[in-house]
């Protein structure tokens, strides 16, 4: 498991390594992903180090609010207006690679149906 000083995602918001930020306030920050699965592949990322989904508590409640509202914006910036997908990943097996709460933006091309 990664910590705020060895995980990649907060060496990005501390600016140790160059991401393409797309959206950026107190809280927050977005980035194209290096390794994207479609034409836009943005990831958003909060900018307090915590390790995934089940990291939460009631106290993050406003915290997932506001992280959720960043996705339009980035789907308007980006001109999805044919839609996009919101996904984020939940330990090991279900595909997580960093340990730090990340909500994948995908969107751009026609993703097929999941399910």
């Amino acid at each position: 498991m990664a910590n705020a000083k060895t995980c990649v995602f907060c060496r990005i918001v501390a600016g140790e390594i160059p991401s393409t930020i797309v959206y950026e306030d107190d809280e927050f920050i977005a980035f194209r992903d290096l390794n994207p699965v479609a034409l836009t592949h943005v990831l958003i990322i909060p900018k307090r180090h915590i390790e995934a989904l089940a990291s939460l508590d009631d106290s993050d409640v406003k915290t997932l609010g506001k992280m959720v509202l960043i996705a339009p914006k980035i789907a308007a910036g980006d001109k999805l207006s044919g839609g996009y997908r919101l996904i984020t990943n939940q330990g090991k097996d279900a595909g997580q690679l960093v340990d730090h709460l990340h909500w994948h933006v995908i969107g751009g091309n026609h993703l097929g149906k999941i399910g």
